[in-house]
């Protein structure tokens, strides 16, 4: 949630800032600030809304100046305005800080601070930290800082700057992302990779616990504790064109029709097709030790515990191991019981979500082996994990998940058939199953080729408030997710729901009014769908189907049917996902809707 970036060089910094606070909307659109030293002093500028309103506000007024911090705000502590927006100040003017995360103590620290006369004007807990830094500088950017932050408890990713001390930017991370940027004597500090990714490749990510200065200089790392670390620096592999919109108006539609790429990227040297099995080299883990898991827990949040259930199907079916699915978010508080031979598995896309997060440290702590599943390479899922698997769907921006939605199950799919055949899985079934993972591709295209047939349905939709989503077995996970991606970007309310626990109480709120979306592929629950389809027909409600490519029967059921290829029932989920994507897609845009930037929501949520 909430970005920051911050410049240190030789280039006027304001237009850097803002163009990476565009690149960061995507993590929170509440409010945004920029804070410049320009010399003579310290220029903070806010606004309340969307960065064009800050830009339109600096229209006015440019400060100039060639180090500055900025920030995009998800309102956390107290309401999204412009004084609650950072940067936020000390009582002298003389500090300005953004912040990510949660201070959990603020109230405490406030109120000492407070008795010792440092005055307060927003609802915020971050302008603690501001005041804390105020009490310890001494001159030292950093000396004050990590003396502050050792009175702070919760998350943290931060920028700091000061008049009195005005050649650096001071950066410190627990729990809360940043990545610093290295150039040719400019340095570049960010909550994201998608704010340094114009300027350079080069990059050094924060672990928790430790702080930055920068400086035209150059960059120096210690802990809080002002110990040296050395760091290593990465090379990312995205390119620039990979966070461009590329001639679509939303970011959400990109990466929907990207899915048949970002799927390919997923399955690329990965499949042994005439062995039936997969091959992934980042797992870090034996045969033998694979073979000695007695079971699997899944955490996970939102989309990607979707994935997870998908997952749960995929291995007990075909690896012959049990699975539990935990909430992330749960699995932290219960005191889960983790005994020898238990494999955690953890999905995020970012790699940074604080719950999935500390789900896997807790099940580390308690220690079960544990690999990480997630899309951005030097995350901190990626980099504490035991090994894992990366997606390699590529960036995604739109808040509402696609195609990262696929590549994990995609990759739950290659770890399934890894594990299936290292036990009682057969190299013909094996076979069959990664000749048709390597087909899933050009199907997605099939399904996208008839986009125009959804966007028509949607039409006919967009009006209504509500809607049930029904599926069973593996097409159960694919209902939740279809009702998650209408809910968040229409603001509709839906459920998903196992067909058959319709009658049992959902079933009252079946009327003319009440849109069912059913996914109706030939499987072994085919009959029984048709079934509770008749049961919705019955009182009058509108049926959408998800249909097998041949199937007729299914029409004479329902009002509009949208019909996708056959595959193998494990895999189902990667193509009925895909007109659930696009029917919620359109149905926003028909409502006007703000698509990749829904309220309420933002990308990669990195607080509890």
């Amino acid at each position: 949630m909430c970005g920051i970036v911050g410049y240190v060089g030789s280039q006027d910094s304001l237009p850097i800032l803002l163009e990476g606070l565009r690149r960061l909307e995507y993590r929170g659109y509440d409010s945004a600030g920029v804070a410049i030293l320009n010399g003579g002093g310290l220029s903070v500028q806010k606004a309340a809304g969307k960065i064009a309103v800050l830009e339109a506000l600096l229209d006015g007024s440019r400060p100039r100046g060639s180090l500055g911090i900025a920030h995009t705000r998800w309102a956390t502590h107290g309401e999204p305005t412009t004084v609650n927006a950072h940067p936020h100040v000390d009582c002298k003017g003389n500090i300005a800080v953004v912040h990510n995360g949660i201070i959990e103590n603020y109230v405490t620290v406030k109120k000492k601070l407070e008795q010792e006369g440092h005055r307060f004007t927003t609802d915020t807990d971050t302008e603690v930290i501001a005041h804390l830094i105020e009490k310890y500088f001494e001159g030292n950017l950093e000396r004050a800082v990590a003396l502050a932050l050792q009175h702070l408890t919760g998350t943290y990713g931060i920028a700091v700057i000061a008049r009195d001390d005005p050649s650096k930017i001071v950066g410190a991370r627990h729990g809360s992302p940043l990545v610093v940027g290295i150039c040719d004597s400019e340095y570049v500090l960010a909550s994201d990779v998608s704010a340094i990714i114009r300027h350079t490749n080069q990059v050094v990510y924060l672990d928790d616990g430790e702080m930055v200065t920068l400086t035209p200089s150059g960059i120096h790392t210690t802990t809080i504790r002002e110990e040296t670390v050395s760091k290593r620096v990465e090379t990312v592999d995205w390119e620039l064109d990979m966070i461009e919109k590329a001639g679509f108006p939303h970011f959400m539609l990109k990466e929907i029709f990207e899915q048949p790429q970002s799927l390919r990227n997923t399955l690329r040297g990965r499949l042994i097709v005439e062995e039936g099995t997969a091959r992934l080299g980042g797992l870090n883990m034996s045969p033998a030790e694979l073979r000695a898991i007695t079971r699997v827990v899944i955490t996970a949040c939102g989309t990607s515990w979707h994935a997870g259930m998908i997952g749960e199907y995929m291995i007990e079916e075909l690896a012959r191991i049990p699975v539990e699915v935990e909430y992330a978010s749960e699995f932290r508080y219960r005191n889960p019981i983790l005994e020898p031979g238990t494999l955690v598995l953890v999905i995020s896309q970012s790699g940074e979500t604080a719950d999935t997060l500390a789900a896997m440290r807790e099940a580390k702590r308690r220690g079960a082996r544990v690999l990480g599943f997630c899309n951005v390479v030097g995350s901190t899922i990626a980099r504490e994990s035991d090994g894992g698997v990366y997606i390699h769907a590529g960036p995604e921006i739109g808040v509402a998940s696609t195609k990262a939605f696929t590549s994990q199950v995609a990759a739950l799919a290659l770890l399934t058939l890894y594990l299936g055949r290292l036990g009682e899985l057969s190299s013909e079934l094996g076979a069959e199953l990664a000749r048709e993972l390597e087909l899933l591709p050009e199907k997605l295209e099939r399904i996208l080729a008839g986009a125009e047939r959804v966007k028509a349905i949607a039409r006919a939709y967009a009006h209504h408030n509500n809607f049930l989503y029904l599926g069973r077995g593996y097409n159960f996970p694919v209902a939740l997710e279809g009702a998650l991606k209408l809910k968040e970007i229409s603001y509709i309310h839906a459920e998903g729901y196992p067909a058959a626990e319709m009658k049992h109480g959902p079933i009252a709120l079946i009327d003319q009014n009440m849109p069912v979306v059913f996914i109706c592929t030939q499987d072994s629950a085919y009959e029984k769908v048709l079934s509770n389809m008749e049961e919705v027909r019955a009182r009058r409600g509108k049926i959408i189907a998800i249909a097998s490519e041949g199937d007729d029967h299914v029409a004479t059921k329902a009002d509009h049917v949208i019909y996708i290829p056959k595959t193998l029932g494990p895999l189902t989920p990667l193509l009925a996902v895909l007109p659930l994507q696009l029917l919620a897609y359109h149905i926003a845009v028909e409502r006007g809707c703000d698509v990749d930037q829904p309220r309420n929501l933002a990308k990669s949520v990195t607080v509890e």
